[in-house]
């Protein structure tokens, strides 16, 4: 399930609409997680969640397909860092005997908060190491929702979302084309952006608008 690293500091604070895209420490990196820093209270706290997709093919297991579809809802907080990553290698194949190893993760955040401090990351890789004709395709969607009240999903929201989840599974593990995946990847995440936004709508305070952000990568895909 999905490395670039770097690190970047936040300098100062940023409001809730302010989302701020960096690294965070590279040792934050790992399979996914979430990590409040206080005991989860009625009072304001900070959260950090990272979520990594990795797949990996090469000659002794020629084609590897991974997806992950995370909903992490953290209520009111001070602060979060959140983090999505898609890595994707093919290794070893030839043209004659080629690899395909797709990465690809959904990753949706909500918080609550008027001067919440944000760093949000989003990555993805895709790399072919002495992989003639080889398929690597890397793709990494993080959905944040940031509203001035706590907004918790009722349950036909979260049946919309694993509805999406389950065709995302799907997806993952056809064998359509590349370009094809990726438009109907891209199709999947305009479904979930609209979903979140029926959400918000239906808040207190919400306002679609302003308050669901998409931050999309894709590597190793043709034509984009």
């Amino acid at each position: 399930m999905s490395s670039h690293r770097k690190t970047r500091t936040t300098p100062g604070p940023l409001t809730r609409r302010a989302v701020r895209i960096g690294l965070f420490a590279a040792g934050v990196a790992g399979a996914a997680t979430a990590v409040p820093a206080q005991a989860a209270t009625a009072a304001p706290h900070a959260a950090v969640v990272s979520d990594h997709v990795f797949s990996h093919a090469d000659r002794g297991h020629h084609t590897e397909i991974r997806d992950s579809f995370t909903v992490r809802q953290f209520g009111t907080v001070n602060a979060a860092g959140v983090r999505n990553q898609a890595n994707a290698v093919s290794a070893g194949c030839s043209a004659d005997d080629h690899c395909r190893s797709v990465a690809l993760s959904f990753q949706i955040v909500t918080i609550a908060g008027e001067h919440t401090h944000l760093n949000a990351v989003n990555l993805s890789d895709a790399a072919n190491k002495e992989c003639t004709g080889c398929q690597t395709l890397a793709g990494a969607y993080q959905f944040v929702v940031s509203t001035p009240t706590a907004l918790r999903f009722d349950r036909a929201t979260q049946n919309k979302l694993d509805d999406i989840h389950r065709r995302l599974d799907a997806l993952t593990r056809s064998t359509l084309p590349a370009d094809e995946l990726r438009t109907k990847a891209d199709g999947l995440a305009a479904e979930v952006t609209a979903v979140l936004h029926d959400a918000v709508a239906n808040a207190p305070k919400g306002d679609p608008a302003k308050d669901v952000t998409l931050h999309r990568h894709l590597d190793g895909w043709p034509g984009h």
